[in-house]
């Protein structure tokens, strides 16, 4: 082996190898540039660290870096790629018996871990840039640790890191940390003066801080290196600079969709003049750009987020995190020293991100669910770096049970399996497996961004524009993306040819679809706008004015991702008899007996339903007065329980009761929502409506909730009536703060101890000879000795005909006035 000129890695190579050599597993933190993709698996293979008749397997994540990674170390080997070094992708597989390292795709190393997981003919695996946290990377990872836990503990584990936070991984597998500091050119940073403002439009910004770079470093010399966030706003800059920049400089795109030529030509230096690389975020860490010495930074990034809208991840762009500016601007400084243009100001520098979010916190985890139950495991079982979360695990696994890949205990079934080796998001796999290969073009399509801009939601269209864009570009005034119908061409046939079998011949594309979307299989809402509830229970809306507006029932295959009403982006009318073919198995009647909070009235109905949708509908006449009763629980709950009169009395004598520490049951409003079944269903029996239930008298159902024991404990503690001296029975209010009673003071002479219930002071009111409140007390012997004096010389004056003595506590009790003599 020839290495080239030396690279910054080159000094920790020794140290890597001793740890290798001593535990078999190390973690590598090497910044971009330093040399780690390509010059450490060739050192490894050289140290003998890997067994005669073994491969090294090394994941890149993306195509090109795999593919220029394999053509570079084969370079250095004075080989053709396919020797000793060799790659193996989706759709491209150059190796032979003679390849020692094998460069692949992360999700590749999954496929070969669940077909042969003790990986028989494989000595190594090295995860290049693992910063960048792909959740396949992360699965490999958890996967490979078990592996050599219980099988293989003579295969070697290599993580290799741009970044610093690298610790936690070299905790996770138990291995040594070994650093390179790396040899970089100082790189000057210079941020916008002012903010774009609200809504600005950053390619045309982007475009104009291009121009201003180029014009300012032009005596430096080198290339330029400008970070886009993806194929669209290449193009657009692209176009614009085309007119801006001098005809010396050479603009050359790079992106991940590109052929792998157009890419190689993008990474070779131009023969003269200047080169402008616009490039996503594929240029960050793991392709050598040579002659690099300006850096242009938009700001952005793709990442993969689960969308709602569509069921699967999509590419969504965010603000880059400040580890990923950081390795674009040491682009700048590779060669010599540098400068880097940033598109935001210093003070928004602060705002950013430290580091990326690992993929396995947002994306969707439906394939992740589907390895996981293919491995025989869970996600406990596993040791991942950033656990899954629960609630995207346990929605992914519905979703697989929905599509027949689990069953009701979680277990992969056989169609899973099959859905696991195909290469798609498994609702799409699901609908491969079933129609067979006409779903291919249906299925590239939906994977793929929506190739018609301004087009009407129906997915007939974009299939027509697939089998004739030209023409149908001539014949319809819609945004045509050729270069997206290119790829989704591609991508059909590849995947027609990767299913053989067709299991349902002859589907629709309504009926396709709805293999891969039976969640959002929706039904017109009655009413004018076009607004649908999907089997899934979730709803959404279509465009006013659209032709599909009108179909009585839809799929829809991409939406907004509203939570509250989602809008539908592409959908297909289908019937009623497509929905029954492909889900007999799921449509069941169903006694429906529930509130309504728009009619307030108990419904009672017998569907036939396919999950929220309703197909047939009648009424329940023989609905059962329980089903009913329990109904109307709900209906108690939305119309409250709002106590009045003796019902009142009597939850308000147990509550102050029960404040002493009695046995009884909670009997405040809340309690008695929450005990609505205990207490209140017995006796609900004829009640169905509102008007019921405002009519209803809750007293006997509380009475009844009391025992025997309950009552005579409450009638002691806390009676109902007061009883004055005259005998007269008085009913104690007790809806205010405190007991209260309303008595002719004259009945209340002789009483010496003032009276209560359940410990509390009554608020007594006594009252003239008229009924009329003179005096307020919670404290009668006080009020006799105090008070009372004033209140008879008043009294005395207004109602001399009733006795008004000196001395009430020695005074006989009455309500008569005073005899005539």
């Amino acid at each position: 082996m020839t290495l080239t000129a030396p690279l910054p890695i080159d000094d920790a190579l020794p140290e890597l190898i001793a740890a290798m050599q001593a535990q078999g597993r190390a973690v590598l933190q090497a910044p971009p540039g330093a040399g780690k993709t390509t010059r450490v698996p060739l050192a490894l293979l050289a140290a003998g660290l890997v067994p005669k008749g073994l491969r090294m397997i090394m994941l890149e994540p993306r195509r090109l870096a795999a593919r220029a990674a394999a053509e570079r170390m084969a370079s250095t080997l004075g080989e053709p790629v396919g020797q000793t070094v060799g790659y193996r992708m989706r759709g491209a597989v150059k190796i032979s018996s003679a390849t020692r390292i094998e460069v692949v795709t992360e999700g590749i190393l999954t496929r070969m871990l669940q077909s042969d997981p003790d990986l028989p003919d494989v000595g190594m695996v090295v995860f290049d840039e693992f910063h960048e946290r792909s959740l396949n990377a992360d699965l490999g990872l958890a996967l490979c640790l078990e592996v050599a836990g219980a099988l293989r503990e003579d295969l070697g584990l290599l993580v290799m890191s741009a970044t610093l936070d690298a610790e936690p991984v070299a905790r996770l597998i138990k291995a040594p940390m070994v650093t390179s500091e790396g040899r970089s050119f100082a790189v000057q940073t210079r941020w916008l003066e002012r903010p774009l403002g609200p809504k600005p439009r950053l390619v045309d910004a982007l475009v104009d801080l291009v121009v201003q770079a180029e014009a300012e470093t032009r005596e430096m010399g080198g290339g330029l290196l400008v970070f886009l966030p993806g194929q669209g706003e290449i193009r657009r800059a692209e176009g614009a600079l085309q007119r801006q920049l001098p005809t010396s400089c050479t603009l050359r795109p790079l992106f991940g969709a590109m052929p792998f030529a157009a890419q190689q030509t993008a990474i070779a230096p131009v023969p003269q003049g200047r080169k402008v690389v616009l490039a996503t975020s594929i240029a960050e860490t793991s392709l050598t750009l040579p002659d690099i010495r300006v850096v242009v930074d938009m700001g952005q990034a793709r990442r993969a987020r689960f969308d709602p809208g569509s069921g699967m991840s999509r590419l969504v762009t965010e603000r880059v995190t400040r580890a990923e500016a950081t390795q674009r601007q040491g682009r700048a400084g590779r060669v010599a020293e540098g400068v880097c243009y940033r598109l935001w100001t210093q003070g928004e520098e602060g705002a950013l991100q430290s580091f990326p979010p690992a993929e396995i916190e947002a994306a969707d985890l439906t394939g992740l669910a589907l390895e996981l139950a293919l491995w025989g495991a869970t996600e406990d079982d596993l040791a991942f770096l950033t656990p899954p979360p629960e609630g995207a695990l346990a929605e992914a696994r519905s979703l697989l049970m929905l599509l027949g890949a689990l069953d009701e205990t979680s277990r992969i079934t056989a169609h899973g399996k099959t859905l696991a080796a195909l290469p798609l998001h498994p609702r799409l796999a699901h609908m491969l497996a079933v129609a067979g290969p006409q779903a291919a073009p249906l299925a590239a399509l939906i994977a793929e961004r929506d190739p018609l801009r301004g087009a009407p939601c129906d997915l007939a269209l974009r299939l027509r524009a697939l089998r004739d864009p030209r023409g149908f570009g001539r014949a319809h005034p819609y945004e045509v993306n050729t270069a997206a119908l290119t790829r989704i061409t591609t991508e059909a046939k590849r995947l027609g040819r990767a299913i053989r079998q067709n299991r349902a011949n002859g589907l629709s594309l309504a009926e396709m679809a709805a293999l891969a979307y039976p969640d959002r299989i929706g039904q017109r809402r009655p009413g004018e706008a076009p607004r649908y509830v999907l089997s899934g229970g979730k709803g959404a809306v279509m465009r006013d004015g659209d032709p599909l507006a009108t179909a009585p029932f839809i799929v829809a295959t991409d939406t907004d991702g509203d939570p509250r009403e989602a809008k539908i982006r592409l959908a297909a009318q289908i019937g009623v008899a497509e929905i029954r073919s492909l889900f007999a198995d799921r449509i069941q009647w169903q006694d429906l007996c529930e509130w309504s909070r728009r009619d307030r009235r108990v419904l009672t109905r017998q569907q036939e339903r396919f999950g929220a949708l309703v197909l047939q509908d009648r009424i329940w006449k023989d609905a059962p007065d329980d089903a009913v009763a329990r109904a109307m629980l709900d209906g108690v709950r939305d119309l409250g329980l709002t106590l009045s009169g003796a019902a009142l009395r009597l939850a308000a004598r147990v509550e102050l009761v029960r404040a002493t520490g009695a046995n009884l049951p909670d009997f405040s409003t809340q309690g008695l929502l929450d005990s609505l079944e205990d207490w209140l269903l017995p006796l609900l029996t004829g009640v169905r409506s509102g008007a019921d239930w405002k009519k209803f008298d809750p007293l006997p159902a509380l009475r009844a909730a009391l025992t025997w024991e309950q009552t005579q404990m409450l009638d002691r503690l806390a009676p109902s009536h007061f009883a004055t001296p005259l005998g007269r029975r008085v009913p104690i209010d007790y809806g205010g703060e405190a007991p209260e009673i309303a008595v002719r003071l004259q009945e209340m002479f002789g009483v010496t101890r003032h009276p209560t219930s359940a410990g509390v002071p009554l608020k007594v009111t006594l009252l003239s000879p008229a009924q009329r409140p003179i005096q307020i007390t919670r404290d009668l012997p006080g009020f006799w000795t105090g008070s009372y004096g004033d209140v008879r010389k008043d009294m005395r004056a207004q109602y001399p005909k009733h006795p008004w003595p000196e001395d009430p506590t020695q005074a006989d009790p009455t309500v008569r006035a005073k005899p005539r003599r």
